[in-house]
């Protein structure tokens, strides 16, 4: 990573520790689902030093596109955990297009702010990024169906 600032590379990890972060919320949902339901609030709170990280490279001069993540996950995070965490309310399924549309749009633009800028730094994060997306999304759909048997919680956390 010789060549770039110190802001370029704080973006660079933080784009991969929210990407990581989902990752392994999923893979836990998708195995340990109420374990997950009970630590996804912690997944919520790991917006606050991504938009801090937004903060840092907003004052330092960084380009609208490399800061605007940070602070679109704050806003899914907001939504999230209010829907999820205070309010439970049940989205998914059936869809609650109120919640749903909103939900999905910002998930959907936070990750892409993290992803689509890395190209512009270095190109071969930008490939690993999107293997890390597609398992992500994988994992992400895949989760959503309660584990059969004895477990009824019906709502199903992050993403």
């Amino acid at each position: 990573m010789a060549g770039l600032s110190s802001l370029d590379v704080l973006f660079i990890l933080t784009a991969f520790i929210v990407q990581i972060a989902l990752l392994a919320f999923f893979a836990l949902r998708k195995w340990a689902f109420h374990t997950a339901l009970r630590i996804g609030w912690i997944v919520y709170a790991l917006s606050i030093p991504a938009a801090l990280v937004s903060l840092a490279l907003l004052v330092g001069g960084m380009p609208w596109y490399f800061w605007l993540s940070g602070f679109l996950f704050l806003a899914l995070a907001a939504l999230g955990y209010t829907v999820e965490y205070r309010l439970h309310i049940e989205w998914r399924s059936p869809p609650r297009w109120s919640v749903f549309v909103p939900y999905v749009t910002l998930y959907l633009a936070m990750l892409m702010f993290y992803w689509w800028p890395l190209a512009a730094l270095l190109r071969p994060l930008w490939y690993v990024y999107a293997v890390l997306f597609v398992i992500s999304t994988v994992l992400n759909t895949t989760s959503h169906r309660q584990p059969t048997g004895h477990d009824t919680q019906q709502r199903s956390g992050t993403g």
